[in-house]
């Protein structure tokens, strides 16, 4: 049977210091067991996919189980440690800073740990940021916030100059938290590191709010998003149902995936569209989405939308130029604004009375503190990132996989980004929940 290694995670070298841990060498003693290196999980659980290997004779893909290890590459005591946040706010960042710190003190006895302040730009001095010295007492409380005590920013740094800020403040390991662009620039340190030949692991804490990180099966703050827009969709009904073909219109958050939009819908099933930036809908025509949503009105006298930022941008001018933010985002235009026009001048035209309300509460979201489920994912997130950095892992993030906490290379994650399959289970629960027509 042939095997080759897709998710092998990059390590500095022999790990070969015993670990603080008092943990246990074997099962069946009640004391939870170090992961062994051959622990791993599966990438694909199907029927299908373990016939196809047992077929071709080949081992299936796997990736590594996280969790403490027996043996460090790091000695904890002379380990320092530094923690950045990047990109936009998301539920949860102060969490994972803070289980950041807890683990690495309480764990591994680790005396100094870095925070390094408002994103990439904190590892360019002539940016003039300070670092941020952590503390168990420092971060104790934080979880209680949204946004980071850290601050971030956007955009891309001088990977060179940064490695140079970790050699020369003695960094060991770099916790890094963000997104697709985040994670990029990790790998990219992560390479220049390695070219170096200089003993830093870099860890990434994948976090965005869109959930749109590929492989793994959710990212942080993505659950508190739906769960706080769940209210103001509630409260957006009652506007809709107030009035004679009331129509409410709300926008979420989700530049390339509708994930936050999908969810909502499902989580609250008085919403009667939900349109995404995965599906090329069109809004006239007899099968277009203002003849559904006429349809609506007839029979139901109100409908709520909800629609994520990133829809509907096949329906602007092609030939206004676009822009970029400081990450090399495209500066989507307000899909929002633009149904509210259409959908008025289509009713006026029909003389038909419509009275339309427009609710944007994008940035209320992503600045929410984390829900208890999401504080429990970032705690766990935290920890094994902290052992699997001990261990000498490097280059890798921390995710959930068919419910197991498993480390993969960055490189593997970044290649594209996670969206709705139209086609699938996820999608037709939402559409189950609206009622809408499958294609518009």
């Amino acid at each position: 049977m042939t095997f080759e290694n897709l998710y092998h995670i990059t390590t500095l070298g022999n790990a070969e210091k015993s670990s603080p841990l008092r943990l246990s060498k074997t099962a069946g003693n009640k004391i939870f067991s170090f992961i062994e290196e051959h622990d791993q999980v599966l990438a694909d659980v199907s029927i299908k996919g373990f016939e196809t290997c047992l077929q071709n004779n080949v081992r299936p893909a796997c990736f590594e189980k996280a969790g403490p290890r027996e043996k460090l590459f790091f000695e904890p005591k002379n380990v320092t440690a530094a923690i950045v946040t990047c990109g936009g706010l998301c539920p949860g960042l102060n969490n994972v800073i803070r289980s950041l710190v807890m683990a690495l003190h309480y764990f591994y006895d680790v005396k100094r740990i870095i925070g390094v302040r408002y994103g990439y730009e904190g590892l360019i001095p002539e940016h003039g940021h300070d670092f941020m010295k952590l503390t168990p007492e420092k971060v104790k409380d934080i979880h209680e916030f949204g946004g980071t005590i850290l601050g971030s920013s956007r955009g891309a740094q001088s990977v060179p100059k940064m490695v140079d800020t970790l050699k020369d403040n003695h960094i060991n390991m770099l916790f890094t938290i963000g997104g697709d662009g985040t994670l990029k620039g990790t790998n990219a340190i992560g390479e220049e590191i390695e070219r170096r030949g200089l003993d830093i692991a870099v860890v990434g804490i994948p976090k965005t709010i869109d959930n749109d990180i590929d492989l793994i099966d959710k990212s942080f703050g993505f659950e508190t998003a739906f769960d706080v827009a769940s209210p103001i969709i509630r409260d957006a009904h009652n506007e809709a149902t107030g009035a004679f073909n009331g129509i409410s219109i709300v926008k979420l958050m989700g530049r390339d995936s509708g994930f936050i939009a999908a969810s909502t819908a499902i989580a609250m099933p008085v919403v009667n569209f939900v349109l995404v930036p995965e599906m090329a809908f069109q809004l006239d025509g007899e099968k277009g989405f203002l003849k559904a949503l006429e349809h609506r009105l007839l029979t139901k006298q109100h409908a709520l939308i909800v629609v994520a930022e990133g829809a509907g941008q096949h329906l602007f001018d092609s030939d206004t130029a676009t822009s970029t933010d400081p990450s090399g985002n495209v500066k989507h235009r307000d899909i929002g604004l633009l149904l509210k026009e259409r959908i008025k001048t289509y009713f006026d035209a029909a003389g038909t009375q419509t009275t339309i309300k427009y609710i944007d509460p994008s940035y209320i979201i992503r600045s929410a503190p984390a829900n208890a489920n999401d504080s429990l994912f970032c705690n766990r997130l935290a920890y094994h990132a902290v052992h699997g950095a001990m261990a000498g892992k490097t280059k890798f993030i921390v995710g959930r996989l068919n419910n197991r906490f498993v480390y993969l290379p960055i490189s593997k994650v970044v290649n594209k980004r996670k969206k709705i399959d139209l086609e699938g289970g996820f999608w037709f629960a939402a559409l189950q929940s609206t009622g809408q027509p499958y294609v518009m």
